[in-house]
């Protein structure tokens, strides 16, 4: 289980602890504990070990392809860039993991409004907090996250400097998201709409050599 859950699992059970002579607020509490551990879940994943790959960043559902412009507030390029959505629903995991290894160059969070995580404005109005990581061999891949409906609340656990391996682990967001994958102009994209992803395991797109 990702630490962030500890204290709502802690919060469950001690309802239920309280309730103990009352059997329907025991019930509660340990149905919420349940619930808790089950939505912070943190399963072990095996990144692929061939290199120029990018994995997918989040467990879900890949509701967009298309090119843009990565968020301007990272101060990336403005060239392009091939943009892969996925979105991530309330029974899905939802730990974020590293898309490739490399050095965070940037975060920056932005604030934003809380619509449905799906639409395609959520990637421009919706809070959001990104990552620029740059590949020892210079490529600039970006990720970020995106607050939903009922997701308000962003971890992000890397900062500026930090040196990510593939498929680590770097944040979460609570309760519905969207996770947003940037890729460079030559990569070559191996998944489709509507396909589902396994973070940290899924290869959303090889890079060009």
């Amino acid at each position: 289980m990702h630490p962030a859950g500890l204290p709502f699992v802690a919060g469950g059970l001690g309802l239920a602890a309280a309730g103990r002579r009352r059997r329907w607020l025991r019930t509660a509490g340990l149905t919420a504990a349940g619930a808790c551990a089950l939505f912070f879940r943190h399963p072990p994943r095996t990144p692929p070990s061939r290199p120029g790959v990018v994995v997918a960043p989040a467990d879900g559902r890949i509701t967009l392809i298309d090119r843009v412009t990565p968020p301007e507030e990272l101060g990336m390029p403005a060239a392009p860039m091939t943009r892969i959505s996925i979105f991530l629903s309330l029974f899905d995991v939802h730990v974020q993991r590293a898309p490739i290894g490399g050095e965070v160059v940037a975060v920056v969070h932005r604030p934003g409004e809380f619509g449905s995580a799906d639409r395609g404005r959520a990637s421009t109005d919706n809070e959001r907090n990104s990552m620029w990581i740059r590949t020892p061999d210079g490529v600039d891949i970006a990720v970020v996250q995106i607050a939903g409906l009922l997701a308000r609340r962003i971890v992000c656990d890397a900062t500026a400097g930090d040196k990510l391996t593939v498929g680590q682990t770097y944040g979460l967001i609570r309760f519905g998201s969207r996770l947003d994958t940037y890729v460079p102009e030559g990569a070559t994209v191996l998944v489709e709409s509507d396909q589902r992803a396994v973070g940290g395991e899924t290869v959303l797109a090889e890079l060009p050599r």
